[in-house]
């Protein structure tokens, strides 16, 4: 296969050699070179993830201080929806839906995935471009339309959608339920039908790239454990999207064609509507069939990036590569079966339960299994604690934290205790929220150079580590025993119940840190679209690293490297080998007389 692809490629360069010169349109707009495309869901991706911290911000506010007026609530939402500056309580579970539907799909997503895949796939694998340029750019381009209708749902009469980004029915499904379950609720459903649609474009286009387009020498046992994370990836994304698509365009029916697959015997203001023999259990089945692997869409290519970033900034081969495969392979299989331990107090049958808590239970074992090979490639190490290293052991950190509580939730018996309190949100945002970033910005930082040609500013990344580690603690340990003490999450106010006042010093110390923590995400974004312009020249290979992404030009071009495809003759981790002048050594150099390669054993 890679043979085919190799002579495929060589084609393809000959082509170029001939193309006409690009005009500004075709090469920052609808460009189909895989670089760029990168850089459009990457500049989209954080464009969203403002909006999203932004909306976190405002009800971290009201839940800190309920019912007070604040000026920027007014600014941001209107009179209509903050009067003399206090927040309305429906217009709080809107910020709360679409900030979560935002940072799960749009910004982690997009980000990681559509950013890194696009990026590193074809660099890394040996390949002129995409399997197929034309539906790569439309992905971006669908995924772009997304992003607008969901943005457009803020400013329609009734409000965006309200129903939590899970959008379980009835509120959901019955547009006269409350204000958010209107035209918002209908754009939030067409956004996602065609984040879905485009997600699903991406993913077959990444696993055909990857199957067919290797370079000479690039067998599946020498691919780096990026492309290992993002190829499962996408195939988790095929298998599973499909089934959040098939479930909005059923709600869609029962919001706009009188169907019941989701409804039964509703009653609103006295009034018996027409609805009968539906579930919103099914519902609840066929979201998280999706929902739970979103987990590790999310999470599996930061775990590839920090792969990456700590082998290189070690200076050490990854340990356990072989095993660090088979550890994606696992938590792929059983991301698609632990899905019912988000329902455990939906009045699943007990005996259902409690598979649900096995399967749950057995990926900690992968997930373990890859946290070892961190901390065991990170022992020892020549270690360059560069921003890229810093935000891959801060994702260790925060993985095996959150990690640790996920083993609560995962249990049936001790999970109805914290069901729907801030000990779930304290869990998911730490191993899925938090940790998401983490990789995301450590890839920033180690590939800034690939995708810019500049370098950022290491001590503005230094100062953005140490305050976004700090507060990213201080928002999420509390909420930990808060949760345990009963509060339930997704409350306007908890003002009614005086057994929570004394919590009250608590979410103020949360919102304080995240304040602080959003705000030196400021930092970030000067660093970032300053060096973009005005940053350090980079070199060539300015890590020392020895994947195939580094030995194409500084300055990048349509088709990635000027000559022949590079022939891979060994595996990417051959890092302090002894018997060579360099503590690294290039994927490109053939293997001596004797040496074995790292790969094959």
């Amino acid at each position: 296969m890679s043979a085919v692809g190799h002579d495929l490629t060589h084609g393809h360069d000959d082509a170029h050699d001939h193309h006409h010169k690009e005009t500004f349109v075709t090469k920052y707009i609808f460009s189909m070179d895989h670089k760029m495309i990168a850089k459009q869901f990457l500049i989209t991706g954080i464009f969203m993830g403002i909006i999203g911290i932004v909306m976190s911000l405002l009800f971290r506010m009201q839940i800190a201080w309920p019912e007070e007026s604040f000026k920027v609530f007014s600014w941001l939402l209107g009179d209509e929806f903050a009067p003399g500056g206090v927040m309305r309580n429906d217009i709080y579970l809107a910020l709360v839906t679409i900030h979560g539907t935002i940072m799960v799909f749009f910004v982690l997503t997009a980000g990681l995935s559509g950013t890194f895949s696009n990026l590193l796939i074809p660099l890394q694998i040996g390949a002129r471009d995409m399997a197929s340029g034309f539906m790569n750019m439309l992905s971006y381009w669908i995924f772009f339309i997304a992003c607008v209708v969901m943005l457009s749902s803020l400013f329609v009469e009734s409000g965006p959608a309200s129903a939590g980004w899970t959008i379980y029915p009835p509120l959901s499904a019955v547009p006269q339920a409350i204000p958010g379950s209107g035209t918002g609720m209908t754009l939030w459903l067409i956004s996602m039908a065609l984040f879905i649609v485009q997600s699903a474009m991406g993913s077959l286009n990444y696993i055909v790239t990857v199957l067919n387009l290797r370079t000479e020498g690039m067998s599946m046992t020498r691919l780096p454990l990026t492309i290992w994370a993002l190829f499962v990836t996408a195939i988790i994304g095929v298998v599973s999207f499909p089934v959040l698509l098939s479930a909005a365009l059923l709600l869609i029916m029962d919001r706009s064609f009188g169907t019941s697959f989701f409804l039964s015997d509703i009653y609103l203001a006295g009034e018996v509507l027409h609805y009968q023999g539906g579930s919103p259990v099914l519902f609840e089945h066929l979201f998280w069939f999706l929902g739970h692997p979103e987990v590790y869409i999310v999470i599996l290519p930061a775990m590839g990036i920090c792969s990456e970033v700590i082998s290189a900034n070690a200076r050490k081969p990854i340990f356990g590569y072989r095993a660090m495969i088979t550890s994606i392979l696992a938590i792929a299989f059983l991301s698609t079966i632990v899905w019912g331990h988000h329902m455990f107090v939906s009045g699943m049958n007990p005996f259902l339960g409690s598979v649900f808590t096995f399967t749950t239970l057995l990926i900690a074992i992968p997930s373990a299994v890859k946290a070892f090979n961190y901390i065991t490639t990170i022992w020892k190490g020549n270690l360059q604690m560069n921003p890229g290293m810093l935000f891959s052991i801060g994702f260790v950190s925060t993985f095996i934290t959150g990690g640790l509580t996920g083993i609560i939730l995962g249990d049936s018996t001790l999970d109805i205790n914290v069901h729907d309190t801030y000990f779930v949100i304290a869990h998911f945002h730490l191993v899925m929220g938090i940790s998401a970033l983490y990789g995301m910005f450590a890839g920033i930082y180690h590939w800034f150079p690939k995708m810019f040609g500049r370098m950022l500013n290491k001590n503005l990344g230094y100062i953005h580590f140490w305050v976004t580690a700090v507060c990213a603690y201080g928002v999420f340990f509390p909420m930990h025993f808060i949760g345990l003490a009963g509060l339930p999450r997704r409350y306007y106010s908890n003002s009614a119940f005086p057994m929570f006042d004394d919590m009250v010093d608590v979410n103020i110390l949360i919102t304080v840190f995240a304040l602080v923590g959003a705000a030196f995400q400021l930092v970030f974004l000067w660093n970032f679209f300053y060096s973009i312009f005005y940053g350090k020249k980079a070199t060539q290979n300015p890590w020392r690293a020895t994947t195939l992404e580094w030995t194409t030009p500084v300055e990048p071009i349509h088709g990635n490297w000027p000559g022949d495809l590079p022939v891979v003759h060994r595996w990417p981790y051959d890092y302090s080998k002894p018997g060579y002048d360099e503590d690294f050594v290039m994927q490109t150099v053939p293997l001596r007389e004797g040496e074995k390669d790292g790969g094959a054993h």
